[in-house]
């Protein structure tokens, strides 16, 4: 019993390092900038089970996949670099917060940024898809593969609070407080990027050229 409590901590704090719900927030905040609060709950909760559908599916297919398609976890690292840059420049800019969203068009935009990039790659981005596949892989039993899944679903289930109570945060911030967080996390993002996309572009580069 105690090695499957053990078990969960260790699956849920790495998942939640890897996923960090409060570095998810104001990238939330600031597209989500535009919509009602009941708009944004259900973006928050599209995102996060799209995360979440994407892991489990990773874990339990993931090597598989990969094979299939002829990718690499590197490759991933190296898309998920450019999409966060792209999504960095914006909020360096404060373009996100200027979108405005029309009734008719609500419902098109929340499919849009809750899958991507909210759900992927910022939710489930490369390094929480390798952990649930090495995790799975790792995971002998029954159990242990339920404790898995189950440590997915409540850091999932966090992420979905921490997102849904930004609302509040932002409303405090206003407008001004809002468009500087958001060039600050912008240019933080953009940082973020350029580490993803070289930490996927080494290992290519050295199977390339072998030093």
């Amino acid at each position: 019993m105690n090695e499957y409590i053990t078990l969960g901590v260790l699956y849920f704090t790495s998942f939640f390092t890897l996923i960090n719900p409060f570095g998810v927030m104001p990238v939330f905040m600031t597209m989500t900038a535009g919509l009602e609060d009941k708009e944004r709950k259900k973006t928050a909760i599209k995102a996060s089970l799209t995360a979440f559908i994407t892991l489990v599916a990773f874990a339990f297919s993931g090597q598989i996949m990969f094979k299939f398609f002829g990718i690499s976890v590197n490759s991933f690292r190296m898309v998920g670099g450019i999409i966060f840059f792209m999504v960095g420049w914006d909020m360096l800019q404060a373009r996100l917060s200027k979108t405005k969203v029309s009734e008719n068009e609500v419902k098109e935009y929340i499919n849009d940024i809750s899958i991507t990039p909210l759900a992927i790659p910022m939710i489930c981005g490369p390094g929480a898809i390798t952990n649930a596949i090495v995790l799975m892989e790792d995971s002998k039993d029954l159990a242990s593969k339920s404790i898995l899944i189950g440590m997915i679903f409540l850091i999932l289930l966090v992420t979905f609070l921490v997102l849904w109570g930004s609302a509040r945060i932002s409303k405090i911030l206003g407008d001004t407080g809002n468009k500087i967080l958001m060039r600050l996390m912008g240019l933080i993002v953009m940082v973020i990027a350029v580490e993803f996309f070289f930490s996927g572009l080494k290992p290519i580069l050295q199977e390339i050229f072998p030093v």
